[in-house]
This record gives C-alpha cells, structure tokens and sequence, in this order.
C-alpha cells in the first residue's frame, strides 16, 4: 500500500473513532440535551451530525456504499447511504440512555435467551463474541436478567481508556469491567471472571495492533478477520456464544445470542481445527445478520482490502 493509502487507511479508521474518543465537550452537551429536553429533540440533532459526516467524510462515505452494495446485492439509494450513518449516530446517541438505565425508553426483544442459560448451566461463565453490529450497550438489559454474571469486556488497552473517557462523559456513575488486553495478567484476569461466572464479551471483526488474522468469505469476497479472539477463547476453555443487538429503527433493538462453539473440553491437537471452524461459523451469522438488517455495520472503512 502507498503512503498515501495509509493516510487515507487511517482517516477512515478514525473517524469511526471520534465520537468516543474526541470532543468530549460536545458529546457531554449531547447528554444534557438529551436527557433534559428529552430523545425526540437529542434526534433532531443526529440529522445535523449525520448529514455533517456525509458531506465532510468522503473515506468514510465511501466505504458504506462499498459495504452496502455487497450487502444489498445492487447500488445503494442515496438515501439509503444517508440511512446509513443515521443509523449509526443513533446507535452511539441511545448510548446515553442505556448507559443511565433508560431501558423503559426502548422496545427490546431478546432472542436466544435459552443458549445463554445453557452455556451458564455448567456454574462457569461464558465468551460472547461480537462485532461492531448494532450497539453493545443494548445488551445491558439482559445483565439485569442475570445479575448473578456480571458482563466485563475484552478489550486493547489504547480502546480501554477511550472507553472510559466515554462512560464519564456520559453518566460518571456508569461502570463497564473493562479487561485490557496486552498486559502480561490479561488472559489470567479474564480466566479468573469466567470462572467466578463472569459473561466476558470481545469483538471480532477488526484487527488492532499485529493481530494476526485469517481471510474468510464475507459478502461475496474475502476479508481478513482477527485470529486473537478465538485463541482467547481456547485458552478460556469455556462455551462461545454469538452476540449481537441489532437497531430495528426508532426506540426498538432485538438481541441475538447463539452458541458457536463449546471450547470446555478442547484438546490441544484439535485445537487450531476448533478455532477455525468458529469463526468461520461467526463470519457466516455475522453475514446472515448484516442482510437482515443492513444499516447496522458500523466499520467504515475499507474493510476487503479493496477486493
């Protein structure tokens, strides 16, 4: 790639980063207008930030109709594209409702409910792996279903502290057991919460740092997929549950959990044949779930590599 790809690489890949880790001065002024002049009027200004972006980021815009015309099978709509950040930045405003406990605000159905309780049933936790598909704090309304198996995330270290600069601005009582990856204690502190009957979430979609990753078949082409999320869970030796909380439009979110894989009496000589078959089961409900709801992939940037 030229030097000039990387910078383009990059400013695609930061602006899915901004609204967590920059300006926080207007993401605490979000907050106030929402919770004190209520989600209808926080939504009107989600037109201006979208239409904004849509204008003013051109990698950005790029890489959605990229990723929709694989996902839709034809050429998206322009309205369809605008859809597509909307979308998004509505995913990223609810963040201040579920984060203060607002879940009365939303329509949320749960499905697979019954593999959780399954994968809970042996008295240890479990690994949800998920991807940057619809909104992670929605899962805060099953956490109250099983307040007995605290959630903590999985996540790199430079990403922690974004996220909580994030949680502060938006409610500095809200509290996310957040695991950095990198340290030399990770895997061992993870290892510990699963076994106290933690739920560990990570997501597996996007690569950080020298991540080693594998192509898989994804939307007709092959993208390149972290390999590190599925070591970590072979290491944790616990069942692998699929998660995803797609945005349905307007107030409502529906929650999908699914067992992949059961790693609890994986053997080290079937081991790499386990992992490989995982996630080749993620990437395929991954594809399943971006056709049914299209407008919930939030990766914008070139994520086949140009392929």
């Amino acid at each position: 790639m030229t030097a000039a790809g990387d910078r383009a690489s990059a400013d695609e890949r930061a602006w899915t980063e901004r609204p967590e880790r920059s300006n926080l001065v207007l993401l605490r002024l979000m907050v106030w207008i929402s919770l004190h002049l209520g989600r209808a009027v926080g939504r009107l200004v989600l037109h201006g930030i979208a239409g904004y972006f849509f204008v003013f980021a051109p990698g950005a815009r790029r890489a959605s109709a990229d990723y929709l015309r694989r996902v839709l099978g034809r050429r998206p709509a322009l309205a369809e594209r605008y859809r597509h950040l909307f979308d998004f930045a509505s995913t990223i405003h609810d963040r201040i409702y579920l984060l203060n406990d607002r879940f009365d605000l939303f329509d949320i159905d749960i499905v697979g409910e019954d593999a959780v309780r399954a994968a809970l049933s042996g008295g240890r936790g479990a690994l949800l792996i998920g991807s940057h598909l619809g909104s992670f704090e929605v899962l805060g309304a099953v956490g109250r279903r099983y307040a007995e198996h605290p959630v903590s995330m999985l996540v790199f270290e430079g990403n922690a502290r974004m996220i909580n600069a994030t949680l502060a601005a938006i409610n500095p009582a809200a509290t996310r057991d957040i695991v950095p990856l990198g340290r030399l204690d990770s895997l061992l502190v993870a290892k510990d919460k699963v076994d106290a009957g933690h739920l560990v979430g990570i997501l597996a979609d996007r690569s950080f740092g020298d991540d080693a990753g594998r192509d898989c078949a994804f939307l007709g082409a092959p993208a390149p997929f972290p390999l590190g999320p599925w070591r970590i869970a072979a290491m944790l030796r616990c069942p692998v549950l699929f998660m995803t909380g797609l945005y349905l439009g307007g107030n409502r979110y529906r929650v999908h959990f699914e067992l992949l894989a059961d790693f609890s009496q994986l053997e080290r000589s079937g081991r790499d044949t386990a992992i490989a078959a995982a996630q080749r089961a993620f990437v395929g409900r991954l594809e399943d779930h971006c056709r049914a709801a299209p407008f919930n992939w939030f990766n914008f940037f070139d994520f086949w590599q140009g392929r």
